[in-house]
């Protein structure tokens, strides 16, 4: 029998999320809940299907830390999830260090020396 699993990221911020989601056109949807074994339902703030109708979900935690919420008892029949999250892992740090760099620079006067 599985069941809904709540884990912690590292992860902080829901609109990069959906941003990384989009990029990789997974198709994410704000709000709503993944559903597990039984009919278990755990609400989400944004989500996304998988092909094998699987779906994978983040909650934004008290802490501001996004928690992936999924049946990973099902989704461990799932080889490519490794790969997936982790891809997912390095769109959102990839779209976190370009939005950092641009509000680094947005500011930053340059001193043009001929």
């Amino acid at each position: 029998m599985s069941h809904l699993t709540i884990l912690p990221t590292v992860l902080r911020d829901l609109d990069l999320m959906v941003s990384a989601l989009n990029a990789l056109h997974l198709r994410p949807h704000r709000d709503g809940a993944v559903t597990g074994f039984a009919g278990e339902q755990q609400p989400v703030d944004v989500h996304i299907q998988l092909e094998n109708g699987q779906s994978l979900g983040w909650r934004q935690q008290p802490d501001g830390s996004l928690a992936l919420v999924a049946d990973l008892q099902k989704l461990a029949q799932c080889t490519a999830l490794p790969g997936l999250l982790a891809e997912i892992t390095r769109t959102y740090a990839t779209h976190l260090a370009l939005r950092e760099a641009a509000r680094s620079f947005s500011g930053a006067s340059v001193d043009v020396v001929c």
